[in-house]
């Protein structure tokens, strides 16, 4: 079965502002992210990328599109399967505000459980994500042959439930899973189990650096903006 790589998109306006995004429209790249998209031509120069499916937000389409520019032959798609989970009313709040919801304890500790006002459960997020990628397996596959690699564009909490999903981890483990703005994540399927072979892979080692602030211990819902 093929390879797949999952890439985060470029770090957005939404992650500068620290506000969660979901599916709010006319999220874009900041200028950092801009400058990560530039870069993934180059990083992915050695992949012979069989086909591009990324989420429809603004800001995989962006991230993708350096990539479609340097290889024009490169077949794209967009499936909302892969997009951002749907958080209803918290979309477009302050990540600092909701903090204080009761709701914020379950996602951090008991995801499985947490289903977003207004929205989607994290459980129905994971189980449309993972299903699309069987579905693109199956496709990629069959148009392509057992070794093809394809890439996915998509966002922290879908990759991070995908990682867990590929390990056999229960969905409440996947907040250990932490994956930057512009990572690659591959993840090589075969008929019996599939392997993590990079996670969260920048090629930066500044976000492991001290932070003026010490981590809280709390995942960041939505995905974090990476080193500063």
């Amino acid at each position: 079965m093929p390879t797949l790589i999952l890439v985060r998109h470029g770090r957005s306006t939404a992650n500068t502002s620290a506000v969660l995004a979901g599916w709010t429209p006319g999220v874009s790249l900041d200028e950092r992210g801009a400058a990560q998209a530039a870069t993934l031509p180059a990083r992915l120069e050695a992949l012979p990328l069989a086909e591009v499916v990324a989420s429809p937000l603004q800001r995989c389409q962006e991230t993708i599109r350096p990539l479609l520019d340097a290889r024009p032959g490169l077949r794209a798609h967009t499936d909302e399967r892969i997009g951002e989970c749907h958080y209803g009313d918290w979309s477009g709040r302050k990540l600092a505000e909701l903090m204080d919801e009761p709701l914020m304890e379950v996602v951090q500790t008991h995801p499985s459980a947490a289903a977003f006002p207004g929205g989607e459960s994290l459980r129905a997020m994971q189980t449309r994500a993972a299903e699309a990628v069987r579905e693109w397996n199956a496709r990629v596959e069959r148009d392509h042959g057992a070794d093809a690699v394809y890439l996915m564009c998509s966002h922290g909490d879908i990759i991070k439930s995908l990682v867990a999903d590929a390990l056999g981890l229960h969905l409440d483990l996947f907040q250990r899973i932490s994956v930057e703005p512009c990572s690659v994540t591959a993840i090589r399927y075969t008929r019996l189990r599939p392997f993590l072979v990079r996670l969260g892979d920048t090629g930066d080692l500044a976000s492991l650096a001290p932070r003026e602030e010490p981590p809280t211990g709390d995942a960041t819902v939505g995905g974090g903006a990476g080193a500063p």
